[in-house]
């Protein structure tokens, strides 16, 4: 399935992105002209921005809850809300660059706006620029522990988009890319790392293996066809028991920084309610069954606002 033409569907929105969502508001309120960088961002699809978010969240407030900052880590949410979203999307401007000759060879990928011709690569590459810059605008606003060990998550996310192309576990550097933000939380209001940090950053490269191979199986066919790699395909028939382990072990290694930062009982509450959410996708999960898969990945942004919560909960509960 290739671009659809103009005023193209129920809605006639022209070039619509295969997978993004009928009648977002880029579709339907941002200026033409911005049209296929937004889309080029995935500003049609926030999903993958509150994932980037989580752990940095997590993180902070891991770390209000050791170290009493309120107003500090107030600011700091707000700085990883804004920063997540803009890294984000230059992180998909990239893999798009990088994977411009496979995309359009994948059917829910040939729509994006490279393949299908609505951006050069060239503009393309300027609006990566442009994004980063941004991105580091915010980064800048930290300590400079943070801002190194900001700058230093520059070389996973580089090397992410060719990962495919030679091992069969993309998704475990994806992982680490999307897990950063759980010590760059810490570190912003330490200037340092310590074992919750660590313990909470492995148990969220864990939980994105375990979403991303869910939403790989959406792509299982094409990729075979064009060589690309997976763990989707590496697990097969077996997915669902991966992704059970893997989500099992992001449960225990998250709940072993909870123990170890001296988290309440409100933490606690929030790991079981996460913990409870990611069983119930495991139980719905069915490998072969695109649509569910990507709605299954998609509630992960419910499962990470589930622990949010109970970890702010458990800051209040002690600023009180």
């Amino acid at each position: 399935m290739g671009p659809l033409p103009a005023e193209a569907g129920p809605t006639g929105l022209a070039n619509k992105v295969a997978d993004a969502p009928t009648g977002n508001w880029v579709d339907r309120y941002a200026p033409a002209a911005w049209r296929p960088f937004l889309r080029l961002s995935r500003a049609d699809r926030p999903i993958g921005g509150w994932l980037l978010m989580w752990p940095c969240w997590w993180s902070a407030a891991l770390a209000a809850l050791h170290h009493g900052t309120v107003g500090q880590t107030l600011w700091h949410l707000a700085l990883f809300l804004i920063g997540a979203f803009i890294m984000r999307g230059a992180g998909c401007t990239l893999n798009d660059l990088v994977d411009r000759d496979i995309d359009d060879k994948v059917e829910r990928t040939r729509s994006r706006p490279i393949p299908s011709g609505q951006v050069t690569a060239l503009a393309a590459a300027a609006w990566l620029a442009a994004q980063a810059l941004a991105g580091l605008g915010i980064l800048l606003q930290f300590n400079l522990f943070a801002v190194l060990l900001g700058i230093s998550s520059l070389a996973v996310v580089a090397i992410y988009p060719f990962m495919k192309r030679i091992t069969s576990w993309p998704q475990a550097v994806l992982g680490l890319a999307f897990s950063w933000g759980a010590l760059m939380g810490w570190a912003g209001a330490a200037a340092g790392l310590a074992l919750p940090a660590l313990l909470l950053f492995a148990g969220s490269v864990l939980w994105v293996i375990a979403y991303d191979t869910i939403y790989a199986c959406q792509d299982k066919e094409d990729d075979a066809i064009v060589g690309v790699r997976s763990t989707a395909l590496l697990f097969g028939d077996k997915a669902r028991g991966a992704v059970g382990v893997f989500y099992a072990g992001a449960v225990v290694l998250i709940g072993l920084a909870l123990a170890a930062n001296g988290a309440g009982l409100l933490s606690y509450l929030g790991l079981i309610g996460f913990a409870f959410h990611l069983a119930q996708q495991v139980v719905r999960f069915d490998h072969r069954d695109g649509a569910l898969c990507l709605n299954l990945f998609r509630s992960n942004r419910d499962a990470g606002a589930i622990l949010f919560a109970g970890l702010m909960a458990d800051c209040l509960w002690n600023w009180l």
